[in-house]
């Protein structure tokens, strides 16, 4: 159960959400102590209950990453009894999330304008491929797809390469964050007006979002961006480098740090040249720097040269794979990797609470859900069902 201090932990959250995007919204949630009921199809549940190998003794990884701090409920939502019991916890309830293609909710009877007389006070969240109005809004959402119509693809890779998406599905684990932050935002508001409201996220919008400057670049050009593989388009060096024994990332963010940078490098006179005495400068003529840069930095170690530049304050790090970074003393200092017990899969290892709250701080308190696990728990103590009535919904298939 959610702690008393933690900031969400008077909201509860009906989750009708599956996959990533709104799972991770709900997580999100539930990690600042809101409780979440995870509404879960009988007998197979979150689709990425499936998703694997690996699993752990049994339990899906994926499933396992993005779910924990939450109860499983399993319901049929197709059965009408099931509207009862949707009713109920929803007149308790702070908020419903749902991610289902726009429509879907409006015929199992749950949409929002249905729910709006009846549960004034709810906030409603539906997180879409391409958000509830405009022509594209019946398209279902899939990462790797909006990635690519969203430009993200367009840019990364190999200047001279094909077109990449991202290592984790960022469209995603991003329109889940600007969910929760909108939840978070509606509830505020609900505090001054009495009323919830409908919370809207598309995730070609949040996606489109974090092009941020990219798009400053469109925007003041009429160019459109161009993959240009880990180089930074408007500060130089900023970008990978290869050591001679592995890669390492460089980030000089101004003109003190690249004379310093010039002195680790025992390359004085190139700090003083003119043609790279600014950042603009470092721009204009990379064609000529990087192959200077790049065959003094193959001449040591990664090691060395992230030391050595540290030591200089000048920003950089090895690129690291992920049990590198997951392995760091850092992580482990600020509580990013803790480990839950499970009821079927034993200890699990997660990641922590990114936000760092010092008054009133978020937290991980339970595994992720088996499937069904707070089924009979939550139709007793939420609707007041008896053991007798449980049961008949049951064998009716209901749960």
């Amino acid at each position: 159960m959610p702690t008393d201090d933690a900031p969400l932990s008077h909201i509860t959250v009906v989750d009708f959400t599956r996959v990533l995007s709104g799972p991770y919204c709900t997580m999100l949630l539930a990690d600042m102590g809101a409780r979440v009921i995870k509404i879960e199809q009988p007998g197979c549940g979150d689709d990425t209950r499936a998703w694997g190998p690996p699993f752990v003794k049994g339990e899906s990884a994926y499933f396992l990453s993005i779910n924990r701090n939450k109860e499983s409920l399993t319901l049929d939502l197709k059965h009408s009894a099931a509207a009862e019991v949707i009713g109920t916890l929803l007149r308790n309830a702070d908020v419903l999330v749902e991610n289902f293609r726009p429509g879907t909710m409006e015929r199992l009877g749950f949409g929002y304008e249905a729910l709006r007389p009846k549960c004034p006070h709810l906030v409603y969240c539906s997180i879409s491929g391409f958000g509830q109005s405009g022509p594209r809004r019946g398209e279902p959402g899939y990462d790797a797809v909006i990635q690519a119509e969203a430009g993200l693809m367009s840019i990364t890779g190999a200047a001279n390469g094909p077109p990449y998406r991202l290592g984790v599905a960022i469209a995603d684990i991003v329109s889940g964050m600007f969910a929760a932050q909108g939840i978070a935002m509606a509830l505020i508001a609900r505090t001054r007006t009495g009323r919830g409201q409908r919370v809207d996220v598309g995730m070609l919008d949040a996606t489109a979002a974090l092009l941020t400057y990219q798009a400053g670049i469109y925007f003041a050009t009429g160019s459109t961006p161009v993959r240009m593989g880990n180089r930074h388009p408007t500060i130089v060096p900023y970008e990978t480098f290869t050591a001679r024994d592995g890669d390492f990332v460089v980030a000089v963010g101004n003109d003190e740090q690249w004379r310093r940078f010039c002195g680790v490098l025992g390359e004085h006179t190139l700090g003083e040249d003119e043609r790279f005495a600014t950042n603009r400068d470092r721009v204009t003529n990379y064609g000529v720097l990087r192959p200077i840069v790049e065959t003094r930095l193959k001449t040591r170690t990664r090691d060395e040269w992230v030391g050595g530049l540290k030591s200089a304050g000048v920003p950089c790090g090895s690129v690291r794979d992920v049990a590198e970074a997951l392995q760091d003393t850092q992580l482990t200092a600020r509580e990013m990797i803790q480990t839950l017990q499970h009821v079927s899969a034993g200890p699990v290892r997660a990641l922590g609470v990114p936000v760092k709250l010092s008054d009133t701080p978020g937290s991980l308190r339970t595994a992720p859900p088996a499937l069904g696990q707070h089924t009979e728990e939550i139709l007793r103590r939420d609707c007041g069902l008896s053991q007798e009535q449980v049961e008949r919904l049951r064998v009716s298939g209901v749960v």
